[in-house]
């Protein structure tokens, strides 16, 4: 298996040689393209396409020239067309305007993010797939308001965090087309520079550049770009909160979970025995950070007229900065669940903190098969409450009361005060998840995208 997208992968990918390239593989399928439909003489594309690549170029010149036009395309399409000759240089950027170029180049780098996202969630599905069916049948107390619950089982807490990871592979799935779209309408999307060939020509471009050409390519719709720093929002919701919850865990208090601590880890440049949740840390600060980010990716969408120059390039600023981050925490993710430390003891010993009550349901539905459920409750609530306030034990105290002695006998009251008799289908939902998780792992990818080399 190759190593996972990463935190440089996409500041490469981001870096300016990549994204001159980009913009050079973008020239070179719109001249290649208007070629085949004779807008542009064939030699001349063949030309164009030829010298469209970045090593050709002096990097210091394009700077410089960058700094004396006040323009990021400008100098690189002068570049192409003197690279190209005095007779197919003419050509190049044929009906274009600088956005088309630009964006359309984006969707290419964030092709490589969406298929890079969508392997990592693959991947962190995977093991936690793994997790939830080894540990199935692991009972450990179920939490609500920060308080025991119920038992549940650790598989079935993980369970759930396949289900939402899963909702988030589906959203970045549905996404992509919208996202990974080409755009060569011209100046205001009309195809005025191209005429009647236009959209056959930006339909070329596309097929040349794997991406889908935009139904109406107007420079104002960037509404799925947006919605991209939303999906990632959502899957950082999720990740973030399965950090959240190995941190909360990792507590002397709880001691549950722990992540994987590297060799030669400090916990503490004071404090000798800290083991502090660092990753699952930085997982839930890089996750704040790109939901952060999705108002301002929603601001970006409000345009003014055909184009808010302003708008497209806080646009840019937030995707780069929300796939960054996204990548980096999801990484860092994978990496501490399949190094996750579980401790089933301890989940055992916090069942028993508070002597039985964690099991007062499992007791008010038995009980309430004699005396109805509301009067169930209301006796099983006084008995707890007694339990929790003074030094009477909830066992004895349901031993001693006169209703439920003549409801449960001692043996079926002590099977109900044990946690792992009123764990639902704790176990049978992770087993039915662990599978289903897989076969999303193992099943096909999104068609169409490419790959991420």
């Amino acid at each position: 298996m190759t190593e996972p997208f990463s935190h440089s992968d996409v500041a490469a990918l981001f870096g300016r040689p990549s994204r001159l390239q980009r913009q050079l593989d973008v020239e070179s399928a719109l001249a290649l393209a208007q070629a085949a439909v004779g807008i542009v003489p064939v030699e001349a594309a063949d030309r164009i396409a030829a010298v469209a690549h970045l090593e050709l170029f002096d990097d210091a010149e394009l700077l410089r020239e960058e700094a004396r036009t006040g323009h990021s395309l400008v100098p690189l399409v002068a570049g192409l067309a003197a690279l190209s000759g005095p007779e197919a240089g003419g050509w190049v950027h044929w009906g274009a305007t600088t956005q088309n170029i630009q964006q359309t180049s984006e969707s290419l780098a964030l092709r490589v993010v969406v298929d890079g996202v969508e392997d990592l969630l693959r991947r962190i599905v995977g093991v936690l797939a793994d997790l939830a069916e080894e540990y199935a049948e692991t009972v450990m107390a179920g939490r609500t308001h920060g308080q025991q619950a119920v038992p549940i089982t650790f598989g079935l807490k993980v369970s759930a965090w396949v289900d939402a990871f899963l909702h988030d592979l589906e959203r970045l799935a549905e996404c992509a087309p919208r996202v990974l779209t080409c755009m060569t309408g011209g100046a205001a999307g009309t195809f005025a520079a191209m005429g009647e060939r236009g959209p056959e020509v930006q339909a070329a471009v596309a097929a040349r550049l794997g991406l889908l050409p935009m139904p109406v390519p107007s420079r104002n719709i960037v509404d799925p770009f947006a919605e991209l720093v939303c999906v990632l929002g959502l899957a950082c919701a999720t990740a973030g909160s399965v950090a959240d919850e190995v941190a909360r865990l990792m507590s002397v208090e709880f001691g549950e979970l722990a992540e994987p601590v590297p060799d030669g880890d400090v916990g503490s440049s004071t404090m000798p025995q800290k083991r502090n949740p660092k990753r699952s840390g930085s997982v839930v600060t890089s996750c704040a950070r790109v939901r952060g980010l999705v108002p301002t990716a929603l601001e970006a969408v409000v345009q003014s007229h055909e184009v808010d120059g302003a708008r497209s390039a806080l646009m840019e600023q937030v995707l780069e900065q929300a796939c960054t981050l996204a990548v980096g925490a999801l990484g860092d993710l994978h990496e501490i669940l399949s190094g996750l430390c579980v401790f089933p003891a301890r989940m055992r010993a916090n069942l028993d903190l508070t002597g039985g009550l964690i099991c007062a349901e499992a007791v008010m539905m038995a009980l309430a098969e004699s005396i109805g459920r509301q009067r169930a409750h209301d006796l099983v609530h006084h008995l707890a409450h007694l339990a929790s306030t003074t030094e009477a034990a909830f066992d004895q105290l349901l031993r001693d009361d006169p209703v439920v002695g003549a409801a449960l006998s001692a043996s079926e009251l002590s099977r109900l005060l044990d946690p792992a008799t009123h764990v639902g289908l704790s176990a049978r939902l992770a087993r039915e998840t662990a599978a289903r998780a897989r076969a999303v792992v193992t099943g096909a990818r999104a068609p169409g995208r490419g790959s991420r080399i």
